[in-house]
C-alpha cells in the first residue's frame, strides 16, 4: 500500500527512495572498513526501526463504527488494540499483522469474520501504528502476541502475516494458544532475514557474527534459535500456510518449510500476489475461509532429509 501522506509523483518518490538507499550503502561500506563497532550499533537499531509508514497507513484507516479501540501496557509500551464483537463470551480470531504494517491491514477480514460469528482482535506491534516504541524485534512481536492473546483467552483462530507469522507460531505455549492457525507468507528465518539485510544495505560480510551478537545482547535470543523449523513439529493444531511463488521480500520457499516441518499443516500456492496484496487478495481470504470451515484447501508437503532443513 502506497505512504499517500508523501506528497510527490510516484516516479520521484521511487527516484529518492533509491538516492536514500545509495546513501546508506555508501555509509555502511565506508563504516564497516572504518569503524566497525559503531557501524554493528547502527546496522542492528536499523534493522529493528519500522518504516514511518505504519504509523500514517494507521492514521489513514477508515474502520467502521462497530470497532472498539483500546489500549493495554505491555513491558512498559502502550499497545493500541482494535476489537469487533465480544472475544470474551465469543470465540474470537487474533489478527497480526507483519513488519512496518499495523493492525487495522486486516480490515477486509473483519466482516468475513464477523459474518461467521467470530469476535475479531487486532493490534499494533510495539514502534507500529498507534503503539507506542521505537524499536520492534521479533522478540517482542512474539511476546507482543502471547501477552495480548492471553489478555483474551485461547482463540478459535489465528492469522499472522509475515513476521506476524513467525510471532504467532512462537507464541504458542502453556500460557496462550490458538486452536487454528493461517499464515500468510510467514517469515521462517531470521539468520537469513538478517543476510537479506546485510545484502541490500551492503554490510560488509566481516560484521555478521559482531550482529548476531548484539542482537543476542538485546534480546536475549540468538536469531538462530528465531528459526522456524526448530519449533514446528511440536505445533499440534491443524494450520494453513498461502505463499506466493513471486514474493519477493519473504521466499516462497519459507513457507514451504513451515508445511514440511507442520505435520497438521497445508500449503496452498498462489501466484501474482506477491508479498503484500496476499494479505487482502479476495481469493486468499475466500480460502482460507474455506480452511476454517473444514474444507480441504491446499496441498500436504511431506520432507526428505536431502532437502534444505529436510526431516
Amino acid at each position: 500500500m502506497r505512504d499517500r501522506s508523501v506528497a510527490i509523483p510516484p516516479p520521484r518518490a521511487a527516484a529518492v527512495g533509491r538516492l536514500k538507499l545509495s546513501t546508506v550503502r555508501v555509509g555502511f561500506v565506508l563504516g564497516s572498513r572504518l569503524l566497525p563497532r559503531r557501524t554493528v550499533k547502527h546496522a542492528a537499531r536499523l534493522f529493528a526501526t519500522p518504516f514511518a509508514s505504519s504509523r500514517t497507513r494507521a492514521r489513514e484507516a477508515r474502520p467502521d463504527s462497530a470497532m472498539r479501540h483500546s489500549e493495554i501496557v505491555i513491558r512498559g509500551k502502550r499497545i493500541a488494540t482494535y476489537t469487533w464483537g465480544d472475544p470474551i463470551r465469543q470465540p474470537y480470531v487474533l489478527l497480526v499483522h507483519g513488519w512496518s504494517s499495523f493492525g487495522l491491514r486486516f480490515l477486509p477480514w473483519v466482516s468475513h469474520l464477523r459474518a461467521m460469528g467470530y469476535a475479531v482482535v487486532s493490534f499494533d506491534q510495539p514502534g507500529h501504528g498507534y503503539s507506542s516504541g521505537r524499536y520492534c524485534t521479533l522478540p517482542d512481536f512474539v511476546d507482543t502476541t502471547n501477552e495480548v492473546g492471553r489478555c483474551h483467552g485461547p482463540a478459535a483462530l489465528a492469522i499472522g502475516h509475515s513476521l506476524g507469522g513467525a510471532a504467532l507460531v512462537l507464541a504458542q505455549d502453556q500460557a496462550w494458544q490458538a486452536r487454528q492457525l493461517i499464515l500468510l507468507a510467514p517469515a521462517a528465518d531470521m539468520a537469513a532475514a538478517a543476510d537479506r539485510f546485510f545484502r541490500t544495505v551492503r554490510l560488509g560480510a566481516g560484521l555478521r557474527a559482531p550482529f548476531f551478537a548484539w542482537h543476542e545482547r538485546h534480546t536475549g535470543t540468538d536469531l538462530r534459535d528465531l528459526q522456524v523449523h526448530r519449533h514446528l513439529p511440536a505445533l499440534g493444531q491443524p494450520g494453513l500456510v498461502v505463499h506466493d511463488l513471486d514474493d519477493a521480500e519473504v521466499p516462497w520457499e519459507e513457507g514451504e518449510r513451515y508445511a514440511r516441518h507442520w505435520p497438521s499443516s497445508r500449503l496452498l500456492s498462489t501466484q501474482g500476489l506477491g508479498h503484500h496484496r496476499i494479505v487482502d487478495a479476495p481469493e486468499v481470504i475466500e480460502a482460507s475461509l474455506a480452511f476454517v470451515r473444514g474444507e480441504t484447501i491446499g496441498s500436504r508437503v511431506v520432507g526428505s532429509p536431502n532437502l534444505p532443513f529436510g526431516l
